[in-house]
């Protein structure tokens, strides 16, 4: 004999349906929450000790999202999380800032711009190697396009000035916190 179908029947079904798919994907949260935060820390790990000179103790300042890098008593530097808006989303950047103000390394923790195009962002040796060493004092921090001396992404611009002003971003924070 058929059930036949009315409204309670098919609200208990969808009922039963939800608490099953919910289960399921807090089950799979759970078993996979762990792994992805390791991931996510081993990722921002190397990331500082690509945009850093060497240190011994690391600092986390959780409201600035920064780490204060020492060796000793001596302070080496400070990296920066920063994150714009490029052309395909959200891009962010860990930025290494020497006790002097000067950008001593740049990486990519995550972008999402279009691939061949502004994804070259953490693949371009030459777009990459330009920020190392970049003193703001001594050049204009903006792509050439705008008067400033950044080499920009061929036929990615505006990846490149979202690039350029995390950086921005990240010296701006470098003088707030350096300063304390």
């Amino acid at each position: 004999m058929a059930v036949k179908s009315n409204l309670t029947n098919m609200v208990l079904v969808l009922g039963i349906t939800c608490l099953v798919c919910s289960a399921l994907l807090g089950g799979a949260y759970a078993l996979t929450k762990e792994p992805i935060d390791k991931a996510a820390a081993a990722k921002t790990e190397k990331a500082i000790s690509q945009v850093l000179p060497h240190f011994s103790q690391l600092e986390y300042n959780e409201e600035g999202r920064y780490y204060k890098a020492t060796d000793g008593d001596a302070v080496v530097g400070y990296a920066i999380e920063s994150t714009t808006v490029g052309f395909g989303g959200n891009l962010t950047l860990m930025v290494g800032v020497t006790p002097d103000g000067v950008v001593y390394n740049t990486s990519v923790l995550s972008q999402s711009e279009t691939p061949g195009l502004g994804a070259k962002c953490n693949t371009d040796a030459k777009f990459m190697d330009q920020w190392r060493g970049f003193d703001p004092s001594v050049k204009i921090l903006s792509v050439k396009k705008d008067g400033g001396d950044v080499d920009a992404i061929t036929a990615s611009t505006i990846t490149s000035r979202a690039y350029t002003l995390a950086v921005e971003n990240a010296l701006k924070t470098f003088k707030a916190v350096s300063h304390e």
